[in-house]
């Protein structure tokens, strides 16, 4: 079967999340889930617009 998307863990560590963007660009699949924590509540699903708000915060 082919991959039809990625989750990611541990998006809440110092990268930033720049390997979002570089999986993308590299493997052609999408993020669909992103875990921002330690507990299994912490996997949402990825929202792309977010993620940018996210990435370019001042916070």
């Amino acid at each position: 079967a082919e991959c039809t998307g990625i989750v990611l863990a541990k998006l809440d560590g110092t990268a930033k999340g720049g390997v979002v963007v570089a999986i993308r660009q590299k493997m052609g699949i999408p993020v669909k889930y992103v875990g921002v924590g330690e507990q299994i509540d912490d996997m949402t699903l990825f929202s792309p617009d977010e993620f940018v708000e996210a990435l370019f915060s001042t916070n």
